[in-house]
């Protein structure tokens, strides 16, 4: 992204990354904060040393606290051997942990001696183990607020709120909307890919809701509908495209009336609009070129086909 809020995020990860520090990411589900993690961490000394994402509210307490600390042989029914847990295997690297507002009180504790002593004990274990590693933990919740109503520890907030770095939903960066969906093309192997400026127009009005995640899967499945033609606004969901839809106002007659013949007018005006370039007449109906010639064979009343053409036909 190029727009004024992302350059800032970027300046905060030049100056934070080179630093043992820790940083909690803010920001909505599907923003990227695990990018920003990443970024932090490639960017940082430890860049050659593991990098451990925890995905704390994807496990149980004692699930998450074993998969956290690691645990003794035998401190638990089914521990039949030593395990070690993601703060040794991470050693001289960092770990990120996201949905960290998640996590239960007993943990809490634990972790706060991690971020304090840089030391913590195996489930069942009774020596210490040294956590040479850097924290970086995200959440879409308010943190601070859940530290004042009491349902998360204050001063483990305190020790993880050293440096935080909030992401803007995407709706606050519409601009970088263009870049993006390049970047998404680019990753599913497309990057050539033609992109009709009225689907950009339509993707960046849109609210995304589901933010980075939700456009990536919305430009995945643009790809596979659109084949090896353009990307139009056919090519979006129904949701995204309602707001460029022409709404008509129709009274049906008692004796019925016939979608093929509503169907039919639609065509010829589109054809008289586009002054027979097939091309534009398809475009200004939202479908293929090919589609156009089929809803024309349809019909009994020929339209004839012999329109003018241009160079860039849709397929």
């Amino acid at each position: 992204g190029k727009s004024a809020g992302m350059c800032r995020i970027f300046d905060m990860v030049k100056q934070v990354a080179p630093t043992n520090t820790t940083v909690l990411v803010l920001g909505e589900s599907g923003t990227g904060k695990e990018l920003i993690a990443k970024a932090i961490h490639y960017n940082s000394p430890r860049r050659d040393k593991p990098f451990m994402a925890v995905h704390c509210a994807a496990m149980v307490e004692t699930l998450l606290e074993s998969e956290l600390f690691g645990h003794e042989k035998g401190a638990f029914t089914g521990a039949h051997v030593r395990k070690l847990g993601r703060f040794e295997l991470a050693k001289g690297g960092s770990i990120f942990l996201d949905e960290i507002g998640e996590i239960a009180p007993s943990i809490q504790v634990k972790l706060l001696r991690v971020l304090q002593e840089r030391e913590f004990f195996r489930v069942g274990g009774e020596s210490v183990v040294k956590a040479d590693v850097r924290v970086i933990a995200a959440t879409n919740k308010d943190l601070e607020q859940a530290a004042q109503k009491g349902e998360f520890r204050e001063d483990l907030f305190y020790r993880l709120n050293v440096f935080p770095i909030t992401l803007p939903p995407l709706k606050d960066r519409r601009d970088d909307i263009p870049g993006l969906v390049r970047h998404f093309m680019r990753k599913f192997g497309q990057e050539g890919k033609d992109v009709k400026n009225e689907a950009i127009v339509c993707l960046m009005q849109y609210k995304w809701p589901g933010n980075l995640r939700e456009l990536e899967n919305v430009i995945e499945r643009a790809m596979l509908i659109a084949g090896d033609g353009p990307i139009t606004i056919a090519c979006l969901p129904g949701h995204i495209q309602e707001p460029h839809a022409i709404h008509v106002s129709v009274d049906i007659p008692d004796e019925g009336i016939s979608l093929e013949r509503i169907e039919h007018e639609y065509i010829l005006k589109a054809i008289e609009k586009a002054k027979g370039n097939k091309s534009k007449a398809a475009k200004l109906l939202g479908i293929t070129r090919r589609a156009l010639y089929s809803r024309m064979e349809r019909f009994e009343r020929g339209i004839s086909p012999e329109m003018e053409d241009d160079e860039d036909d849709e397929v």
